[in-house]
């Protein structure tokens, strides 16, 4: 779900102060202290850097804990005691938190966001017609997730099918068309606690649909269904996979098939917006890992949760790219050397025309993934 900057920031700073939890940025510097944060990752993350941002003043004394952000007359007042929280903006904001959970209501009646954090998880209404937030548009199964057959449409309509590519092609001077898009519906990481709160199965989608107020024959139902399957259903021989729903069970999948002496390395376009369709000309490729690595496929949900598989017979690059526009680009490629289990129908052999086994299938990595790979 796309949050409102506040509401993030108000489940995130409720759930640690309520707790007293370790955020996840802190998190990540704790188990990974020699590995940056890429900022596939970076972007959605709700941080301890937020409260110097919005000047943030936290008291703690008997009575319990007091936390001020914002200037006078903008500012945000949370209040933790016996009693439960209470929250307090300039701008229309109410959180109150007691037994029974988390109650947010932000901005003029009429054009409101109410969020709900109770034991069953969190609900989010906004507008005066009740519409969510969240907005995504589906394309099918993920390509991704190797037993998957493609449809005759998903090879005409389907952004990903420029993205594999043979690996003897990955040297300087190969030219390629890619499409690199951009996400603008930047569903944020929930912290741990938050995410755990929330049923993430398909025999609950019922009860996940009424605590995100999405209608059950809605694009985004179909989306969160989809993801849901995808999650749950069993990978290729061989493949260890687990759908991550918080920053955190990221970490500790990755670094439990890998070790903890790992980096997380995501594809960065110099640009701001996505970019057209157009050749791309590569400079350079450099060798990141051989044999294994674990790649986590950012999916479509209502807050950002990561398919992601330890694979073998893997080998990944970060490749230079340079656009016919100009445009510059540090791409993550992952060639996998043994495709014998993969779906015959796959999208990669039709595109490629190639059969499963016979050569490395490569694609690069849209913006929003991640390659985990040991150093």
């Amino acid at each position: 779900m796309k949050f409102n900057l506040l509401n993030v920031y108000t489940l995130f700073s409720l759930a640690l102060v309520a707790s007293h939890a370790v955020t996840p940025d802190v998190y990540w510097k704790s188990v990974l202290p020699n590995s940056p944060m890429p900022k596939a990752i970076k972007d959605l993350v709700p941080t301890a850097e937020w409260s110097e941002e919005m000047n943030t003043a936290v008291g703690v004394g008997k009575g319990g804990v007091a936390v001020h952000t914002g200037k006078p007359g903008k500012r945000t007042n949370v209040g933790v005691r016996k009693g439960g929280v209470t929250v307090n903006t300039g701008k229309g904001t109410n959180v109150g938190v007691g037994k029974g959970g988390v109650g947010v209501h932000t901005g003029k009646p009429g054009k409101r966001t109410d969020v709900g954090v109770g034991k069953g998880g969190v609900a989010v209404h906004t507008g005066h017609k009740g519409k969510p937030v969240y907005v995504g548009v589906g394309k099918g199964p993920n390509p991704f997730v190797y037993n998957y057959a493609a449809s005759a449409d998903q090879l005409k309509d389907n952004p990903n099918v420029a993205f594999f590519f043979l690996e003897n092609d990955l040297h300087q001077g190969t030219e390629m068309k890619l499409h690199f898009i951009k996400d603008d519906q930047k569903a944020t990481f929930l912290p741990r606690q938050v995410a755990d709160s929330i049923p993430f199965s398909s025999n609950k989608l019922p009860q996940i649909y009424n605590e995100f107020s999405i209608k059950s024959d809605s694009v985004e139902a179909q989306d969160m269904k989809q993801t849901l399957s995808e999650c749950e259903n069993k990978g290729i021989e061989g493949e260890e996979k687990y759908c991550a729903t918080s920053l955190e069970s990221m970490v500790d999948f990755s670094t439990s098939k890998l070790g903890k002496n790992v980096k997380a390395i995501s594809t960065e376009v110099n640009a701001k917006e996505s970019t057209p369709l157009q050749k791309y000309t590569i400079e350079g490729a450099k060798k990141l890992a051989a044999d294994k690595a674990v790649v986590c496929h950012k999916q479509n949900y209502a807050y950002a949760v990561f398919y992601c598989h330890k694979t073998v017979s893997t080998r990944a690059y970060s490749v230079s790219l340079v656009g016919a526009d100009g445009t510059k680009a540090k791409a993550v490629a992952v060639c996998h050397t043994d495709t014998s289990k993969w779906n015959p129908k796959h999208l990669a052999f039709q595109v490629l025309k190639v059969k499963p086994g016979s050569v490395p299938v490569c694609h690069f990595l849209p913006e929003d993934h991640v390659v985990w790979v040991p150093y």
